[in-house]
């Protein structure tokens, strides 16, 4: 069986796309999926290379019971374009960031809320300004569900 490589993008990667990951792991490991479905994340800006993530992501991952202390920030590497089969962005900056890089792939690269056209959002608020870090779970807790439903069903055919 094939494994499914997912990367979450945000700008600095130490807030939304960190989270995501995290999340999203968690959720592949509850699934038994691990050996299936792998995850990562990264920045566009590099501005944050080497950094932990955000206190208050790693507030929310600690009080889930989800162990991130492992996690190191990182930029996009152009590598990643074929490394990865899906590149999952943040907000419409992120999107315009990578499709200069990639050019328009909306089947592989992709604003995450488009996951979930009920959510009443079409990005995620960065907590990194908005300081709503629980608001931020609680969206991408929502499509990271939906996205793994996505990739179940791909992997299923």
């Amino acid at each position: 069986m094939r494994q499914i490589k997912v990367l979450f993008v945000c700008l600095g990667n130490i807030c939304r796309s960190p989270m995501a990951e995290y999340l999203m792991r968690d959720k592949v490991e509850k699934a038994n999926l691990s050996h299936a479905i792998y995850v990562e994340s990264a920045g566009t800006s590099g501005e944050n290379d080497g950094d932990g993530m955000h206190c208050g992501t790693a507030d929310v991952l600690d009080r889930l019971k989800i162990r991130s202390n492992d996690f190191v920030s990182r930029k996009v590497r152009l590598k990643d374009w074929e490394n990865f089969d899906y590149l999952v962005v943040m907000d419409n900056s992120n999107l315009r960031d990578l499709e200069r890089i990639f050019g328009k792939h909306p089947k592989k690269l992709f604003k995450i809320t488009a996951l979930c056209p009920d959510l009443g959002y079409d990005h995620i608020p960065d907590p990194w300004y908005t300081h709503r870090f629980e608001e931020t779970h609680r969206l991408l807790d929502c499509c990271c569900e939906a996205l793994l439903d996505k990739l179940k069903q791909e992997l299923k055919g």
